[in-house]
């Protein structure tokens, strides 16, 4: 029993300072950076369906894996954005490490500023809320049948998605935009 007990007492800190984290993230606009584990890159890529042709822009890139297996992996051209800038220097670093800095670029800006209207898919890893938030923006900048892709996270509100899977614990998105009436 004292086992159990401290362990669940070494938990409780972590636990109780996570929703004040992701809350006091939240206010700032941010999401708290979390990557996608590669299993779950990989198969939001190839949810979206992705190739060559595609332009793959990854809003809240953090360390960039998303935008460089889009580029190395399946030859799409992408764009990273992040508001953090070491988080854009260490995409910059994988890019170069990976050898695909001529098919990305990383871009220093809130994502809700973002010019996004060139993307064929878009990519999300980021709380309900803010995607929720974003959605006006996918709908409203982006093309007719582009991809948006969402690992975890659903949170478009009425806007369902065309398609779901489960990897274990972990769920992932796929919506079309509509054609505009």
């Amino acid at each position: 029993m004292k086992m159990l007990r401290r362990h669940f007492l070494g938990f409780l800190p972590g636990a109780i300072g996570v929703p004040a984290l992701i809350a006091q993230d939240e206010i700032k606009g941010d999401v708290p950076y979390v990557p996608t584990p590669e299993e779950v890159v990989e198969e939001m890529l190839k949810l979206a369906g992705v190739s060559a042709s595609d332009t793959v822009y990854d809003l809240g890139c953090g360390d960039g894996r998303i935008v460089v297996m889009a580029a190395k992996k399946y030859g799409a051209r992408a764009v990273g954005v992040d508001i953090d800038p070491e988080r854009i220097a260490e995409a910059n670093e994988n890019a170069k490490n990976a050898g695909v800095t001529n098919k990305v670029k990383f871009i220093e800006s809130d994502l809700f500023k973002a010019d996004i209207g060139a993307a064929t898919v878009v990519t999300l890893y980021l709380l309900p809320t803010v995607n929720e938030r974003l959605k006006p923006k996918l709908l409203a900048e982006l093309k007719p049948g582009t991809r948006v892709v969402s690992h975890q996270f659903d949170g478009m509100g009425d806007w369902k998605p065309a398609k779901k899977i489960v990897l274990g614990y972990r769920d992932v998105y796929l919506w079309i935009v509509p054609p505009r009436n």
